[in-house]
C-alpha cells in the first residue's frame, strides 16, 4: 500500500446540508479540458452556495481533476480488488493516492452483484473513502441498506427508465423518494433520473431525501455556471 506523502486539501462534506452529485460519465463534453472547465464551475458555484457539491469523472481525468480543483473528486467505479495482481482493476488505495476520496458504485450504466457491491463499500470503509451505491428501485435500495458488516455512505435511488430523460424522478415518481427514504433507515438518500430544474431538486428535498444526482443537464448545458446556480436557487 502506498499513499501521497504531500497532504491534500478538499472541501469537507457537510452533512446539515444537501447533496449534489455530477456525473460527468463519458461525454465528450465532459472529458479532458472539457471535464476540467465543469470542475471548476462545480467549485465556483459550491463557494457560492455552500452546498456539498461532489464531481464523478472517469477514470481518465481523475488525477489531472482532483489536482486542480478542492471540491471532492469521485471515482464513476472502483473495485474492491488489491494492490498488485488485478489486471484491468481500478484500486481504492491508488485513487486515494492521487486524492480520489469516494466512488459510485452500481451505476445504471455499470451494474454489479449485490455481493461484490458489499466488497467494494466494506474496502472503501477500511479506507475512509465515500461510496454512493445506485439503486434502481426502492427494492434494491433496501436490500443494500441490510448489508451486515458496513453501511455505504449513500444510496442514491434511481429509476433507469427515467436517466437522461426530460421527465424527473420528481414528477414522474415521487413516491419512490419517500418510500426509499423509508426503507433506508439512516442511510442518506440521494435521488436522481431526469433531474434537471429547481423545482426538481425541492421537491427530492422535501420528500425526504438528502440531495439528488444529475448528469447530462449539467454537462450537455449551453451555460453549465447558469444552469447549475439556477438548480441551487433558494435550496
Amino acid at each position: 500500500m502506498f499513499f501521497n506523502k504531500k497532504p491534500f486539501i478538499v472541501t469537507k462534506l457537510d452533512y446539515t446540508k444537501p447533496f449534489i452529485v455530477l456525473n460527468l460519465k463519458t461525454y465528450k463534453e465532459g472529458t479532458d479540458s472539457s471535464a476540467v472547465k465543469l470542475a471548476l464551475i462545480a467549485e465556483k458555484v459550491q463557494k457560492k452556495t455552500g452546498l456539498n457539491i461532489i464531481l464523478c469523472v472517469q477514470a481518465i481525468d481523475l488525477k489531472e481533476i482532483a489536482s486542480r480543483v478542492k471540491i471532492p473528486i469521485y471515482a464513476q467505479h472502483v473495485d474492491y480488488k488489491p494492490v498488485g495482481k488485478s489486471t484491468g482493476n481500478i484500486v481504492p488505495e491508488q485513487l486515494l493516492n492521487i486524492n480520489i476520496r469516494g466512488s459510485l458504485l452500481n451505476h445504471s450504466e455499470k451494474n454489479i452483484s449485490l455481493n461484490d457491491i458489499e466488497k467494494t463499500v466494506i474496502r472503501l470503509k477500511e479506507l475512509d473513502m465515500t461510496s454512493i451505491v445506485c439503486a434502481k428501485s426502492q427494492v434494491e435500495a433496501k436490500q443494500i441498506s441490510k448489508f451486515k458488516v458496513v453501511k455505504p455512505t449513500f444510496i442514491a435511488v434511481e429509476p433507469p427508465e427515467l436517466i437522461g430523460g426530460e421527465i424527473s424522478v420528481s414528477q414522474a415518481k415521487p413516491e419512490v423518494i419517500t418510500k426509499s427514504v423509508g426503507v433506508c433507515g439512516d442511510i442518506p438518500v440521494l435521488v436522481g433520473a431526469g433531474i434537471k430544474d429547481n423545482a426538481d431538486v425541492k421537491v427530492a428535498i422535501s420528500n425526504g431525501a438528502r440531495g439528488v444526482l444529475l448528469s447530462s443537464h449539467f454537462v450537455l448545458a449551453k451555460d453549465p455556471e447558469k444552469f447549475l446556480v439556477e438548480l441551487l436557487k433558494g435550496v
